[in-house]
């Protein structure tokens, strides 16, 4: 009977502390130190004093039995052990066992229950430097507290005198002490899982918000922080949260607002409310909750809470995201920490648009400094075939320099951006005729171009110089020349285009030299291929890299693929 009064008065005093371990999870969650469980920090400080304290919570709910203490200690550093590892366990241990053994030091049972109480931590602590994650396991715990309070039992009996009194003891704390420690070891494992649980849905939860959010939101903030961009985003943010009001803001006026208030909060207008001037000056991020503090002088402004964040770009402030609340739609700290989420997102995404300006202007220097390399090679092949005709046929000369000024006039035009691939056609006839009026019958030339091809956009000097190229290295090389084709396809929302010819070709080493990085510096010869390739690499991305295929005697062919582009 005595026993299953104890059973009853340490169940009791067990619900008490969970409710006070609920209550303390709930104010504080403490968050797992699994990742470093044999590392000593303030973190770590922490655990080990909390869980010493509950250790020591746990002697004083016990009940006194023959001048000893059933007692909740077990099962608070077996938890501390599984969950804070060997640190932790030792720690706590090492607190509760010293207050058993100082507040009762000439007791009959002291030492040997305080002596249980810090190997019980130790032994959980071992427990979790071996599994880490896998150790707050409820049927793990409920294994070391059996063990440990067995073993409890033995040191009492091993060490408390006289033997009779210490036989009577256990006879009477065992069952109890063993039952509820065991249970109750198994149960504040799991209520601190179900909290650990719960906090990673509820951020998993914040965290897809968040990027459904910038998701929808990016293709508007690729173009910059403008009002237009403003109000889309702001629309967007309402809709999801379901806040009262969302406004976006630069560093002097109101670029958008959404919701409640947008009859005096109106877009265009400079910043009023206190608050905002405080976050752009500070970029510290802030939650009000009071229309005092919103600092609006709107008589009639529903506004009762705010939440405001900076946006910034290169570590500079270039605005701010406000969600408010009203008496219908209040805030809380769940959104606080959703809108911190999201102006470092939009802050990322702006900054990611500065940089997609800047490699954009580096790639059109790049370009432009290869057609520079391309310009005085086609130039000076075409004079030197003019002059040729100069003193024979000064009517061929003259149609061949009007062919020359029109290609010139074109690619000397630095305000051309993609063109149609008629005008490409165009200049590559206007260098046909300069090549063929040299060459005469050992230039063949085909070309199979469908109308729909034609108004596609493409970059301006990207197929001639491959004709070039084929001439030169492989037709003329050949006493009987040649024949180059030239092909275009529309296929899966690109257009193919094939520069081939029947001439030379080339080995696989020097096609390499071409295609490698640094080819033109040490590959003098075929300049025009690398430098288009070079520039379609620059646009498109290397996903859009031409094809080469060449066999020495069966000539070479090239294959590229261009996106529709605007």
């Amino acid at each position: 009977m005595e026993a299953l009064n104890l059973i009853l008065v340490l169940g009791e005093r067990f619900g008490l502390m969970v409710g006070v371990v609920f209550l303390l999870l709930t104010i504080m969650p403490v968050q797992r130190l699994h990742h470093m469980p044999d590392q000593f920090d303030g973190r770590t400080a922490l655990l080990t004093l909390i869980f010493g304290l509950f250790g020591i919570l746990g002697t004083y709910t016990g009940n006194s039995v023959f001048g000893s203490v059933a007692n909740l200690r077990a099962m608070v550093v077996i938890t501390a052990g599984l969950f804070g590892g060997p640190v932790v366990g030792i720690g706590s241990g090492l607190i509760a066992g010293a207050h058993r053994i100082l507040t009762d030091i000439n007791g009959f049972s002291a030492w040997p229950c305080g002596i249980a109480t810090a190997m019980e931590g130790i032994i959980a602590g071992i427990f979790c430097l071996r599994l880490r994650e896998r150790s707050m396991d409820w049927r793990i715990a409920t294994g070391i507290a059996i063990v440990g309070e067995s073993v409890h039992m033995l040191l009492i009996l091993l060490l408390s005198r006289p033997f009779t009194e210490a036989l009577t003891l256990v006879k009477i704390i065992a069952p109890p002490m063993l039952l509820v420690n065991t249970i109750g070891a198994g149960l504040f494992v799991e209520v601190i899982n179900l909290f650990s649980r719960d906090r990673e849905r509820r951020e998993s939860l914040h965290a897809q918000l968040i990027l459904d959010i910038a998701n929808t939101a990016v293709r508007y903030l690729r173009m910059g922080l403008s009002p237009e961009t403003a109000e889309a985003t702001a629309k967007i943010i309402h809709f999801r949260v379901g806040v009262a009001a969302v406004a976006i803001t630069d560093t002097c006026n109101v670029l958008a607002h959404v919701g409640n208030g947008a009859d005096h909060h109106l877009p265009g207008h400079e910043i009023q409310t206190y608050a905002t001037k405080h976050v752009l000056e500070t970029g510290e991020p802030v939650s009000i909750h009071t229309a005092e503090e919103i600092g609006c002088t709107h008589p009639n402004c529903p506004m009762t809470s705010a939440i405001i964040v900076p946006l910034t770009k290169n570590g500079v402030i270039i605005g701010s995201l406000k969600l408010y609340g009203s008496a219908r739609n209040p805030l809380n700290a769940t959104l606080f920490e959703v809108a911190k989420g999201l102006g470092n997102l939009f802050s990322t995404q702006l900054e990611l648009k500065d940089i997609e300006i800047k490699e954009q202007m580096l790639a059109h220097a790049e370009i432009r400094r290869l057609q520079a390399q391309i310009n005085p090679h086609f130039l000076f092949n075409s004079l030197n075939t003019i002059a040729s005709f100069a003193r024979t046929n000064a009517e061929k000369a003259r149609e061949l320099l009007i062919d020359l000024s029109l290609y010139m006039r074109r690619n000397l035009d630095l305000s051309r951006g993609f063109i149609p691939l008629s005008e490409e056609l165009e200049q590559v006839r206007s260098y046909l005729a300069i090549e063929k009026a040299r060459f005469g019958e050992r230039i063949a030339v085909e070309m199979n171009i469908p109308d729909d091809a034609m108004n596609w956009p493409i970059p301006p000097l990207i197929i001639q110089p491959l004709v070039e190229n084929s001439i030169r290295h492989g037709l003329l090389p050949r006493k009987k020349g040649g024949a180059v084709r030239l092909s275009a396809v529309r296929n899966n929302g690109n257009l193919e285009i094939l520069v081939a010819d029947d001439g030379m070709g080339m080995d696989a080493a020097t096609l390499q030299c071409l295609l490698a990085k640094g080819g033109i510096d040490s590959c003098h010869d075929g300049i025009g291929m690398r430098n288009c390739l070079s520039r379609l690499e620059h646009i498109y991305g290397p996903q859009y890299s031409p094809t080469v295929h060449s066999t020495p005697g069966n000539g070479t062919s090239i294959l590229m693929r261009i996106p529709k582009q605007q």
